[in-house]
């Protein structure tokens, strides 16, 4: 049975934020949801958790309503071992977050993994949806993996790897980041992902990148990749220059098919952008949404 994880005081500055759930099928599934307003709804990726996205909810809840959730296997979310953790079903979890809420008007804000879940939730539910920030994110099929994260998807070896040393959460907190995190962002960012048993979306989300039309995953991502163009709203890109893994091809590839988007690149950040720009992104993104009528 993994144990409850909850915030230590020492955290409570960084993520002041109250906890609330979805129950399904047994499992809890968290998000933060503060402020009033119109919407914004902040999808993370892996390995991160709704954390991330602490000082944009902090600097938005005056005028927005932010929720955040944690992916199943993510943050305070339940970590069952028994769950198909992929992402078809990360999809459904957000959809039924949004129905449970009713949420419209939407602002979505999407970084890394959670730009395919995004997308696949923007793409199924588009009359929802008022206007979206990718943040160094993908949601089109590609073969482009880097070599530290390709060693994560070999059989057998790269879940013992991530799950018993740590071995995608840890590196991410200097590897993902230009600037440094302090020691406290350091231990809010691996607080959920402390053991073995803690660790298990982690190692899932990287097994769960589909290379090949084979993947379980494929066909959910190909059916979001050809729906992207239809999506008809305002949308701005902030992207750190400098991530190894969401490179500059893949914001070549967004601009291919949103060549009107607004593109703000940060020359000095780099995967966690809105780390090492906290307070430009966060500028950047209550000027864009100031702009969505």
């Amino acid at each position: 049975m993994v144990r409850e994880i909850t915030i230590p005081q020492d955290l409570k500055e960084e993520y002041p934020f109250k906890s609330n759930f979805l129950l399904k099928n047994g499992l809890k599934y968290h998000y933060v949801d503060e402020g009033k307003g119109d919407p914004v709804l902040f999808l993370h990726g892996n390995p991160t958790w709704s954390f991330y996205y602490r000082n944009l909810i902090k600097g938005l809840q005056d005028n927005y309503r932010c929720i955040a959730p944690d992916h199943i296997g993510c943050g305070l979310s339940s970590k069952p071992e028994d769950y198909e953790y992929t992402l078809e079903n990360h999809i459904q979890n957000v959809v039924d977050l949004v129905e449970k809420l009713d949420l419209h008007n939407i602002r979505l804000v999407v970084h890394d993994w959670g730009g395919a879940i995004g997308m696949g939730l923007a793409t199924r539910m588009p009359e929802r949806i008022k206007g979206i920030v990718y943040l160094n994110t993908a949601a089109f099929r590609s073969k482009r993996i880097p070599y530290r994260i390709a060693v994560c998807k070999i059989p057998a070896f790269g879940e013992w790897i991530v799950r018993k040393f740590n071995a995608f959460a840890y590196p991410a907190t200097f590897m993902a980041t230009s600037k440094g995190l302090s020691k406290t962002v350091k231990k809010g960012f691996l607080l959920p992902y402390n053991d073995y048993q803690t660790r298990i979306a982690t190692a899932k989300f990287v097994q769960d990148i589909p290379l090949s039309s084979k993947h379980r995953s494929y066909g959910t991502l190909k059916e979001i990749e050809l729906k992207l163009k239809d999506l008809d709203v305002p949308k701005m890109f902030i992207w750190g220059a400098k991530d190894f893994c969401f490179n500059l091809h893949f914001l070549k590839k967004w601009q291919e098919i949103y060549p009107n988007a607004k593109v703000n690149i940060y020359d000095k950040a780099d995967h966690y952008v809105i780390e090492d720009e906290k307070e430009k992104s966060l500028q950047d993104i209550k000027l864009f949404f100031s702009t969505i009528s």
